[in-house]
């Protein structure tokens, strides 16, 4: 498969490459923005690290994980987040993203995952997307609903993060639950 470009109303996924390095930075090294994840945040090298880590993973045939840049369309070299369908089992997937912190609250991690997960559906034949997210990330648990997943329950001490064993709560949407799936 080529290198991934999605488009959504709001903004545009594509891969990431090494001059992404601050963007991501920016994400990824503020505690703002990392206290929702799953992970700890990260300094400059430890970024690099972990960018050099989605760019090996993105040569993977058959791919397993898509970790994409979110920019906007206008100019797609700036990165405000990142979005990740971790693929599992038998046609599902994990999906994860962030947005950076001054970014957040305008509907950018909806579109993304929109078209992430829509992509997922569509071009990777997946039957299932699902999502762990912190109880307590009520923004998240937006996103969640006005993507249609249904809650499944609490994964209890799932992640250790901050110092702290952390729960999750899990939500998740089927093909034939998808709004542009459906006949």
């Amino acid at each position: 498969m080529s290198p991934v470009l999605i488009r959504g109303n709001l903004t545009v996924l594509r891969e990431f490459d090494a001059g992404d390095l601050d963007g991501m930075l920016a994400i990824a090294g503020d505690d703002r923005v990392t206290r929702w994840l799953s992970f700890d945040s990260r300094d400059r090298d430890q970024v690099k690290t972990m960018l050099d880590g989605i760019l090996e993973r993105a040569t993977i045939q058959p791919r397993t994980e898509y970790y994409l840049a979110i920019a906007f369309p206008a100019d797609d070299r700036q990165v405000v987040g990142f979005a990740r369908l971790g693929l599992t089992g038998v046609k599902s997937c994990k999906l994860g993203y962030a947005v950076a912190y001054d970014a957040q609250n305008r509907g950018y991690a909806t579109d993304a995952c929109r078209a992430l997960a829509g992509f997922g559906f569509r071009e990777l034949g997946l039957h299932r997307v699902s999502l762990a997210i912190d109880p307590d990330n009520e923004a998240s648990i937006r996103v969640a609903k006005r993507l249609g997943c249904t809650y499944e329950g609490r994964i209890r001490d799932h992640v250790f993060t901050n110092g702290a064993w952390r729960d999750s709560n899990l939500y998740s949407v089927l093909e034939h639950e998808w709004p542009s799936l459906r006949l």
